[in-house]
């Protein structure tokens, strides 16, 4: 496909500018992901009702929208935000009214009727109850999480996403440190993407989908503004961008009529929980609170015109953490003794403030507006655990505000929506002690590489990251054709990307304790700027366009087809304008020195032998053009069995197109002006022997950074990171076919899937040995780390080639709670049969044992089990306690890496599977009060992991040779907490 020049971009910026102006200056409204889509037909004593008068009133803040239906009584009501409506149909002198309940982002049909009939008749009002059909007219793979799930379901802490596994195909994870990861699939975690009243949350920058979703224990929004929200796994429509996996629609609250607040505050501590592996081991527990709090208030300024809402949450943590020397005990006692103190239970404090805001304004039954506005302020001290002590730790900073203004406009036969949307989103990372780090290793027998024993000093990484910037979005949706809502959008963003990134900006200094000098280190990594070429930073103005088409053609009463395309595009100039520098350049046309390499060899010429073409790779700041595939088309359709609308067949194709995140990107720049040199010094194992070029005597002086400076040679194991000059954009191709049935108060749905993941960006060792060879001669194992670029380091290519594939069969099974009946279960159960040709559980990007990613063979993923069910229950009992319950079972994810025991040649990935299964059980009571007027009071009590299993987040892994046995023993720490109970207290008025 052609390629855009950089001409060509800048005609295409202007020509999208005007284009978004004068779709902004049109009359202009929800976002369609978010609000939801009634539609039927209205029908009267002699037939189809032409030109009925249709009008949905929300019963609770008096949003009203008004349209008339086609000549052939055919209505569609669009972005309708979820809430329950009085639907009013109006023809011939006679008004039919019904009430529904719409879920964030529904496709529902609703068939009105005005004539005569038996019902109950009120003068010329006739009340006539009708059904709507979930989802009836969409092939997406979708489960709602309602307001009920929310409030009710059990869970430690308040992140919204932490439901999000009712969807099958979905899993949270959480790690020792706190953090919530989710992930769809087989899937990168940075493939998700989370939409909130219509606008995506993406992280440009970092890890995890989603702003703050990276490395935090903090919440994404506060709870307590999200009214519900619909997770869908895949065959979303065509107005979904910036994703390849999961997406997740959330719609937030907005005030009513009625001034209402609620207020929360809960709390669990160490008296409350359980004891971890580690204080198991010390026989004691470490002191440690988790405190949550908030408030949400929200009314009318003006009755059915302009409403308010505010939510406030805070979050105090005081987490344990447990130290642990990763030795044999004859090794750690050889730890001086104001290092070994270090070890055991401590605490990991952490502070987040949330605020939420939204006015709606209801100018009149067509035109509506409403503006919001996200704080979040996040503390957390970081990277202290397992190895890692006190002193090593980190002070992260999360800062994040986001703005949003929207327009919508309803007319007859159209809704247009307008959206001016403004973000800053910042994260840093500072070591807690200035002090320089220090490593404490062993070398276990007959082996070169070290094993890190403890961590102590300061920690050897300072990074900042952030995103800003504004967006324009139009989205203009046509119900003039019978049977037809069609839509197109488009969006145009222009985000400012910042990144800095300093490795061992404090110096590490490494002692072997097995050493007769083990107070003398035998090996410093330290970090240095280039003069005149940069520091490790790096910035990048980008633009991103986005246009789609979608249409929902109602072919006859049974048969819908979801017809869509996308086309992405972004134009990023840290990757468009970067130059190769001058030095690499020599250093590719010199005279690879390495031992055998033929008289006169250049290093590019050893690289062509290996089947690297540099060229690919060297930039001269014009060589390099944006993607231009981002096309994608999305096609579904839905089929009614029966003709009642409780069996519908329903499936598809869908091309999802994602993004190249500027955490990986931005390396070329700040690796490559941010070196670190590794200075060995005379001693064992993990030193040199004296004599060697690259072996130093050791001085006292060397003990601080000044000391070191001389040390330092400008290109001494200089890593160079260089980037594809035709970098493309990871996507997936999905699959699915499945079932709904509504069988009397159950609802199920079977679906069988199929996920492509491909073009995931990867990073290789492009060293080779004088011969162009990868691996020693007869070997598939061992990397040619020892053939640098001549006077430099390793090199290491940036391109596409991670992929994955799924094949999944989805069971659900749901009986929705409802007041009347007072109970509600749900079961959602998931089969997976992966391969991938990367551990994608490590969320690296780095393949780095493999010439290329064609080599690395496609085995069972790592990051997905086998099996997987979560199930929820909740029940009124007696005496006005709420129950509730949530039980979770996974298969063991297999542990992936490389075993060359028993075996001088050969492919040395292995894998195993450890014994025990993820297991939780968490349970929830409640009670309210009434304190008299408006007022309720209530106690609750969430018991987590209530039978207190232990679910492992790593282990120590013994390979075994080939056709033996491996043991994987649990290191102590754990993906999910121990047996916790939170104790809360809330009040509504």
């Amino acid at each position: 496909m052609r390629q855009t020049t950089r001409q060509d971009n800048r005609y295409q910026i202007r020509a999208l500018a005007v284009a978004a102006m004068l779709a902004l200056a049109a009359p202009c409204a929800l976002a369609q992901s978010s609000g939801a889509t009634l539609r039927g037909a209205v029908s009267s004593a002699g037939g189809s009702a032409a030109n009925a008068e249709v009008v949905a009133t929300n019963i609770a803040n008096g949003y009203t929208l008004r349209i008339r239906a086609n000549a052939n009584g055919d209505y569609a009501l669009i972005g309708l935000p979820p809430g329950t409506y009085k639907i009013t149909a109006t023809a011939e002198g006679k008004t039919s009214e019904t009430q529904i309940t719409l879920q964030v982002g529904q496709a529902a049909t609703l068939d009105l009727a005005v004539a005569p009939q038996p019902a109950t008749t009120l003068n010329t009002v006739t009340v006539v109850g009708a059904a709507a059909v979930q989802d009836k007219g969409t092939s997406e793979v979708g489960t709602y999480v309602t307001t009920q799930q929310l409030q009710r379901l059990p869970q430690v802490t308040r992140n919204f996403l932490s439901q999000a596994d009712l969807a099958p195909g979905v899993n949270v994870e959480y790690d020792s440190q706190g953090n919530v990861k989710l992930r769809s699939g087989a899937s990168s975690r940075d493939s998700v993407n989370v939409f909130i009243d219509g606008v995506g949350q993406k992280d440009y920058v970092l890890r995890g989908g989603t702003s703050g979703q990276d490395n935090s224990r903090g919440n994404p929004f506060p709870q307590s503004a999200i009214g519900e929200y619909k997770v869908i796994t895949q065959n979303y429509k065509a107005e979904f961008d910036q994703v390849s996996s999961a997406v997740i629609t959330a719609v937030t609250k907005s005030g009513t009529n009625e001034f209402h607040g609620d207020a929360f505050v809960d709390h669990t501590g160490a008296n409350l929980r359980a004891a971890t592996p580690a204080e198991k081991t010390a026989g004691y527990k470490t002191d440690s609170s988790q405190e949550q709090y908030g408030v949400s208030v929200g009314g009318a300024i003006v009755k059915d015109v302009l409403h308010y809402f505010i939510a406030y949450e805070g979050k105090r943590n005081h987490d344990p953490q447990s130290v642990v020397a990763d030795a044999h005990p004859s090794i750690t006692a050889l730890l001086p003794a104001s290092i070994a103190s270090l070890q055991g239970p401590t605490q990991s404090p952490f502070q987040e403030d949330l605020l939420f805001s939204r006015i709606d304004y209801s100018l009149d039954d067509r035109n509506h507006f409403d503006l919001s506005f996200k704080y979040r302020n996040e503390k957390d001290l970081k990277n202290i655990g397992g190895t890692a002590t006190q002193p090593f730790s980190s002070n992260n900073a999360i800062r994040e505000k986001r703005l949003d203004l929207h327009y919508q406009f309803t007319a007859d036969r159209f809704t247009n929506e307008a959206r001016i949307t403004y973000e800053n989103v910042f994260f840093g990372q500072i070591p807690v002690s200035g002090d320089n780090g220090a490593i404490y290793t062993y070398f276990p027998a007959n082996n070169t590489n070290p094993t890190t024993v403890l961590q102590a000093g300061g920690n050897n990484f300072f990074q900042q990251k952030s995103q800003r910037g504004l967006a324009l979005q139009n989205d203009l949706t046509y119900t003039g054709i019978d049977s037809h809502v069609i839509k197109v959008g488009a969006k145009i963003k222009w985000v400012t990307v910042d990144a800095l990134e300093q490795g061992n900006a404090t110096p590490q200094y490494f002692y072997d304790l097995q050493s007769s000098t083990a107070s003398t280190p035998y090996r410093v990594d330290v970090g240095y700027a280039l003069a005149g070429i940069g520091d490790g930073s790096t910035s990048s103005k980008n633009k991103q366009l986005g246009l789609y088409l979608q249409d929902d053609w109602e072919v006859n009463k049974r048969l819908t087809l979801n017809l869509g395309a996308r086309y992405d595009i972004e134009w990023s100039p840290t990757y468009l304008d970067h130059v190769t520098p001058a030095d690499v350049l020599a250093a590719f046309g010199s005279q690879d020195a390495n031992t055998g390499a033929p008289a006169g060899q250049t290093y590019t010429q050893t690289l062509a032998r290996g089947g690297v073409n540099i060229n690919d790779y060297i930039s001269n700041g014009s060589n390099r053009k944006s993607f231009t595939g981002g096309f994608a088309p999305r096609l579904g359709f839905s089929y009614d069995l029966t003709g009642d609308k409780n069996n519908v067949v329903f499936g598809g194709y869908g091309r999802s197109y994602d993004r190249n995140i500027f955490d990986v990107l931005q390396l070329e720049n700040t690796k490559g002006t941010y070196p670190s040199a590794t200075l060995q010094f005379n001693g064992v194992n993990g030193g040199c022997a004296p004599g060697q070029a690259t072996c130093l005597a050791w001085n006292p002086s060397y003990g601080t950074r000044a000391g070191l400076q001389p040390l330092i040679v400008a290109n001494t194991g200089r890593e160079i990171d260089l980037l594809s000059n035709n970098l493309k954009t990871p996507y997936s191709d999905q699959f699915s076919l499945g079932i709904r049935n509504a069988i009397g108060i159950w609802q199920t749905e079977a679906t069988i899937s199929h996920i492509a993941q491909r073009d995931g960006f990867v990073w290789l060792l492009g060293n080779r040995q004088p011969n162009g060879n990868f691996y020693d001669a007869g070997h598939v194992s061992g990397p040619p780390f020892g053939y640098p670029i001549p006077g430099m380091g390793s090199l290491i290519l940036g391109t596409n080639g991670i992929k994955s594939d799924v094949d999944s069969l989805f069971l659900k099974l749901d009986k929705p709670y409802t007041k009347s009946s007072g109970w509600g279960v749900t079961f959602a159960y998931t089969y997976s049969h992966t391969r991938e040709n990367h551990n994608t559980a490590d969320d690296f990007s780095y393949l780095l044992d493999y010439p290329t990613a064609a080599f690395s063979p496609m085995l069972q993923s790592s990051a997905v089990p086998k099996h997987k069910l979560v199930a929820t229950g909740t029940y009124d009992l007696p005496w006005g306690v709420i129950g509730s319950a949530k039980v979770t079972l996974a298969t063991p994810k297999v542990i992936r890496d490389f075993n060359c025991n028993g075996q001088a040649n050969g492919d040395c990935i292995a894998d195993t599977v450890p014994s025990r299964s993820f297991r939780q059980v968490d349970l929830s009571l409640s009670k309210g009060f009434r304190l008299g007027g408006n007022i309720n009071a209530g106690l609750r009590v969430d018991m987590i992991n209530a039978f207190n299993y232990y679910n492992w987040q790593d282990y120590n892994v013994v390979w075994g040779a080939l056709g033996t046995a491996s043991v994987a023993t649990p290191t102590g720490t754990l993906s999910a907490p121990p047996r916790t109970v939170k104790v809360g207290l809330y009040a509504s008025w």
